[in-house]
């Protein structure tokens, strides 16, 4: 997939704590490199984000400042249900300051941080945000593939 926002190729090396200095907006990542057909992405997010899910990949997190909170619902649960769902299918991991974790495709899940983090995404260039299918997304929420540094 072609991304028009994609990060130029490194010619430097490039401080994540000064690519999150840069912006300020929340649930809205930039580009900060990319590996093949892969965006590096990071943003800086609080509150919650939106269930969604990503039919074709997997996504990447790791926290690098703060803690996020992942809620995580089988992909046979009934995704129409809203994020207060209690569902038996439902479950949520919490990833603290250099944690990793992968949501695999094909898997509902709801990304929420009640104190703020700072988080790197790695994920195919083009992905959307909210994914393949998602509930009704809050203002909040930056529905992008990503945006340029700086922009």
């Amino acid at each position: 997939m072609s991304n028009e926002n994609a990060a130029p190729a490194a010619t430097e090396p490039l401080a994540l704590t000064a690519a999150l200095a840069s912006f300020d907006a929340l649930w809205s990542p930039r580009i900060v490199a990319r590996v093949n057909d892969y965006d590096v992405r990071v943003a800086k997010v609080a509150g919650e984000h939106v269930w969604h899910v990503h039919e074709d990949t997997d996504e990447f997190f790791l926290v690098l400042d703060g803690a996020l909170h992942i809620a995580l619902r089988d992909s046979d649960s009934d995704s129409d249900s809203d994020s207060d769902s209690d569902s038996d299918s439902e479950r949520s991991v919490t990833l603290e300051q250099g944690a990793v974790f992968v949501v695999p495709r094909g898997v509902w899940h709801l990304p929420r941080s009640s104190g703020g983090a700072s988080i790197l995404l790695f994920e195919p260039s083009g992905t959307s945000t909210v994914g393949d299918a998602h509930d009704v997304v809050p203002g909040h929420v930056d529905v992008t593939t990503g945006h340029a540094l700086g922009a």
